[in-house]
């Protein structure tokens, strides 16, 4: 009874001995060595570095670009456009006399050309200013997907430590339970 008390307690004690050992490997994993505060603080001061550059605030220009770009590019623009050519055609067409801009409509392929040589460089400009916009937010996505990366292979890394040193004390344990075992049958 005594001996089986022992090997009880022995074996209490070995339990709390690796459980204090995986609260020590636990603890170790989870501190940053040099090397990864040195890493973290890169990416901190990078991190403000790279902080996103507004575009700044936008220009009169360039609002007034993006409003047009916003009213040239909608439906409602598109069909009233429509219905007021249909209706420049129309009244054209049976006002035999008394029509301002006859067939072929020199006045309206005048006016159309007009509208399309002034928007056409406006729809750029917004376009170039949206592209920019968009060029940065890539360059952003870009940035934290790599240190996210970095971040996760890290933790790769530290996982498989842990899975090492957890191997390394599992066969520590079974190599003395063996030789206690091998002690036990030759002491039979």
């Amino acid at each position: 009874m005594a001996q089986s008390s022992d090997k009880l307690t022995e074996s209490v004690r070995e339990v709390e001995a690796g459980a204090r050992t995986v609260a020590a490997l636990f603890d170790e994993i989870t501190a940053l060595s040099q090397e990864d505060q040195a890493l973290l603080r890169d990416l901190r001061k990078a991190r403000a570095d790279r902080a996103p550059r507004d575009v700044g605030p936008a220009t009169l220009g360039q609002r007034t670009a993006d409003s047009i770009a916003g009213i040239v590019g909608s439906w409602r623009f598109i069909i009233i456009q429509s219905v007021l050519l249909v209706g420049w055609l129309i009244a054209n067409v049976f006002a035999w006399a008394n029509a301002w801009d006859p067939y072929p409509f020199i006045l309206l392929n005048l006016m159309l050309s007009f509208q399309a040589a002034y928007t056409a460089p406006i729809l750029l400009m917004s376009q170039n200013r949206q592209a920019e916009i968009d060029r940065q937010s890539q360059r952003n996505d870009y940035e934290v997907n790599l240190k996210a990366e970095l971040e996760i292979e890290l933790l790769h890394q530290k996982i498989d430590l842990l899975r090492a040193r957890e191997m390394e004390r599992l066969i520590g344990v079974i190599q003395q339970l063996q030789q206690d075992l091998a002690a036990e049958r030759s002491a039979k």
